[in-house]
């Protein structure tokens, strides 16, 4: 089956929620939307992903893309559909109408590209960085570049590569050595190579502009030292740019996006920003671009949950045990006889007596366990989403920046969680299809192997850890951060048993804050030996919050609260025992020097 976008899911908790219409509604830029306008448009974005997108996944992955004389040709149907993507306007959906964009909140787009990513990862991954080379070239690009390149890129008529990573150099930028040579035109020749380039060749678009990482002559060593520079496939005399593909990478998935090997060979650029600030130019797009992965991973998720959900409601294998208080029910642990796949009539044509697997507690816990994280993971994402549209649009100051603080403290957490739980969730879905689920045949595997690179692009999971607890908590000992976990407190009721729950697991974190703060001071590596822990209490502690808020809400239905009870009984604990951890480790540390 392919995947099937789902809009009224994502409405109930944007607007029954989160509220987010009122909310978007007191920026000036979207002062006329409405509800019914952002039904409307995920209503259409969810019929355009389920009937042009999706449909497409397999063969993507199956044929991939083709690699000869330095051009690539993407898999069959990939072509038409980026032209039908642009030609309906979908790549422009935030950005500003003066570009050429739809000048829509930042979150409906977020949801756009989560459904994007679940319906077709490998397709997703050409129009996945037009937002941030958007973003980058309308703050820092000069009126010239953002008059020849802006607009092509806000539609997407044109789509545009961000060029890193260097072979020596991975996450460790500061070493990037490709040389940027000015020139008395005002332009740059660019010498280097540059790896894992998302979609640096291609053919679904005339022209690639790519943002190139690189060093001008007698900069400084190390990130300082790093400028940012646009160099166009095609310069604007229609002539071929010295920009050149050597070879596309053999991956575990994502077979539909070619990842480029890329050689400048004195190719023509021009500076974005001012020399030695490429890295501030590029990280004024990076807390959008790790939300929209965050999201990949839950999209793929849900992907993952939509495939297993739907197996384990045909397939019927042995007898389920009793449900709690069942009569005259088949005893405890009698698992019944092993039924048979039925070769002619699919999944379902077992034993006729056998149990749908759904029915089985293992299976159920496995499904149960996932649609807890989509659906609460969602709330946060969406919150995210909200709240870089305030940070972006508000008009009083305090509110961009309290929106701004919110985003840098909950942008890493959601990437590394998200990516995380899309790999070990699609992993577990894959157990629900039992052996049916390592072979091609069901398409869950595809979704296994494509999750996977989610943790490692966009700054590894471990460097968000790092990037939270190092760079952002601890520097001021917890302080900033536990301001923002005590407003989320005061939106819950202490009088109901799971708002005073979840209130509880606040306070712990901000007490484990504190030790951290102290403990570092005697043991600086530790809070980098533990950051993966801190990360991961911070989400589930905001979770339970999520869930409290979506029980809470007008209209919630059963199906939420059974979700919710599930988050409860089999993701929460884990609460317990990463604090455990850090705890430990913490007193191994203060304990002999408070002795």
């Amino acid at each position: 089956m392919d995947y099937q976008p789902r809009p009224d899911d994502v409405l109930s908790l944007l607007h029954g929620v989160l509220g987010a219409p009122a909310q978007l509604q007191a920026l000036p830029p979207f002062a006329e939307g409405d509800a019914d306008l952002h039904a409307q448009v995920l209503e259409e974005a969810g019929k355009f992903v389920a009937e042009v997108i999706a449909p497409l996944n397999r063969e993507g992955d199956e044929r991939g893309c083709r690699f000869e004389a330095g051009r690539v040709t993407t898999p069959p149907g990939f072509a038409d559909a980026y032209h039908a993507f642009w030609q309906a306007g979908w790549p422009g959906l935030s950005a500003a109408p003066d570009d050429g964009g739809q000048g829509l909140p930042a979150v409906l787009e977020a949801v756009l590209y989560e459904w994007l990513a679940a319906a077709n990862h490998g397709f997703t991954m050409a129009p996945g960085l037009l937002h941030g080379a958007y973003e980058c070239l309308r703050h820092h690009g000069s009126d010239a570049l953002k008059a020849r390149y802006l607009p092509k890129i806000a539609t997407g008529e044109w789509l545009a590569t961000m060029c890193l990573t260097e072979a020596h150099a991975g996450s460790d930028l500061g070493r990037v050595r490709t040389k940027a040579v000015p020139q008395a035109d005002g332009s740059v020749r660019l010498e280097g190579s540059k790896i894992f380039i998302s979609g640096g060749e291609h053919d679904l678009t005339d022209n690639i502009v790519h943002l190139v990482l690189c060093r001008l002559p007698d900069a400084p060593a190390g990130p300082k030292g790093l400028s940012l520079v646009l160099a166009p496939k095609v310069l604007e005399d229609g002539t071929r740019n010295a920009v050149h593909c050597e070879r596309i990478e053999e991956k575990m998935g994502l077979h539909g996006s070619p990842t480029c090997v890329m050689r400048f060979d004195g190719a023509t650029g021009w500076l974005v920003g001012a020399p030695g600030q490429g890295l501030a130019a590029m990280f004024v797009m990076m807390n959008s671009a790790r939300l929209h992965v965050a999201l990949q991973g839950i999209g793929l998720l849900d992907a993952a949950w939509q495939k297993a959900r739907a197996y384990a409601d045909e397939r019927r294998q042995m007898t389920a045990p009793p449900a709690a208080g069942v009569a005259g029910a088949a005893p405890q642990g009698g698992l019944g006889r092993l039924g048979r796949p039925g070769a002619a009539s699919g999944p379902g044509a077992a034993v006729p007596d056998a149990s749908l697997i759904a029915e089985h507690p293992a299976i159920a816990r496995i499904l149960d366990t996932q649609r807890a994280w989509i659906d609460g993971a969602r709330l946060i994402a969406y919150r995210t989403g909200l709240q870089l549209d305030l940070a972006r649009h508000h008009p009083d100051a305090k509110a961009r920046a309290a929106a701004q603080q919110w985003c840098g403290y909950v942008t890493p957490v959601l990437k590394a969680a998200c990516t995380q739980q899309a790999f070990e969730g699609a992993s577990a879905c894959l157990q629900v299809f039992g052996g049916h689920g390592y072979v091609r045949e069901w398409g869950i595997e595809q979704i296994v192997r494509d999750a996977r690179v989610t943790m490692i692009y966009e700054g590894t999971n471990e460097i968000q850890a790092i990037d939270l607890l190092v760079r952002k908590v601890l520097p001021d000992a917890g302080a900033g951060f536990a301001r923002t976990l005590l407003a989320l407190r005061d939106e819950l009721d202490a009088s109901r048993d799971s708002d005073a729950d979840a209130q509880r697991r606040f306070a712990q974190l901000r007490y484990l804050t504190t030790q951290l703060a102290m403990a570092a001071q005697a043991a600086p590596r530790l809070p980098y030996e533990v950051a993966d822990d801190y990360l991961r209490i911070v989400m589930l502690a905001m979770l339970a919050w999520a869930w409290c808020r979506i029980e809470a809400a007008p209209g919630a239905t059963a199906s939420q609260a059974a979700s919710a009870a599930a988050f409860r009984r089999w993701v929460l604990p884990e609460f317990e025992m990463r604090a455990g951890i850090v705890k430990k480790a913490c007193e191994a540390v203060i304990a002999p020097v408070a002795g």
